[in-house]
């Protein structure tokens, strides 16, 4: 009798070869079917994070333009106070970047602005609020949104007692990381073990207040069509 290499009859090495082709589909079409859901509950999933921060950006901007202790007496829905989303488009070294704000009045008087923005941190990126008196002079408050900084160490930015310090800076100089104990109005203590986390958030505040210089106008503004 005939037979194939290792004493196979000649059905059976096709049925292997058969087996082996059927698995591998079988392997290929399971992992485009997992591919396939993992995409949509990312999907899902950041749009569910997107609409959480902007939930929470929403809950803070109150808090960043009057302090906690006002905030906590204009409480929403408060139909005096009216916070209008919208975006401004800047122009710099040949690269278009783009900025969230909120203009904030109450009773129909300027009260403040809420600027979203970005940066590198020490281990992942930095997002935080920044909050602007209404003629962008004075830095009202700062809030970290996201952050993913050194356990016990850089994630301490998030503390009110360290990033209270950036209240009532002027935006008129750039605010500088000092060691130790500031010395100047324009300078900001370093945490204790993470300067780089410390610099990382005040060049993003500086970064922002410096872009946005003279652009917190209507004129500068796409207003959102629908008000949160």
């Amino acid at each position: 009798m005939e037979q194939t290499l290792k004493g196979r009859p000649p059905g059976l090495a096709g049925g292997f070869k058969n087996s082996n082709l059927a698995q591998a589909w079988l392997i290929l079409v399971l992992a485009l079917i997992f591919g396939a859901a993992l995409a949509a509950v990312q999907v899902n999933l950041s749009q569910t994070i997107r609409n959480n921060k902007l939930k929470e950006s929403l809950d803070r901007i109150p808090e960043l333009v009057w302090g906690a202790d006002e905030a906590a007496k204009i409480q929403s829905p408060n139909p005096a106070l009216d916070i209008a989303p919208g975006t401004v488009a800047v122009q710099k070294d040949g690269n278009t970047s783009y900025y969230p704000v909120y203009r904030v009045s109450l009773a129909g008087r300027p009260a403040g602005w809420v600027v979203k923005a970005g940066g590198q941190g020490y281990a992942d990126k930095i997002e935080l609020l920044i909050g602007l008196d209404p003629a962008a002079a004075t830095i009202t408050g700062i809030y970290i949104l996201e952050q993913k900084e050194t356990p016990g160490l850089g994630n301490k930015i998030a503390l009110p007692r360290w990033r209270n310090q950036f209240n009532q800076k002027s935006t008129a100089l750039p605010l500088t990381v000092v060691k130790g104990k500031s010395s100047t109005a324009s300078s900001i203590d370093a945490l204790t073990g993470a300067t780089i986390s410390s610099r990382s958030v005040t060049g993003i505040v500086n970064r922002a207040i410096d872009d946005l210089k003279g652009r917190l106008n209507p004129a500068s503004i796409r207003f959102s069509e629908r008000q949160p």
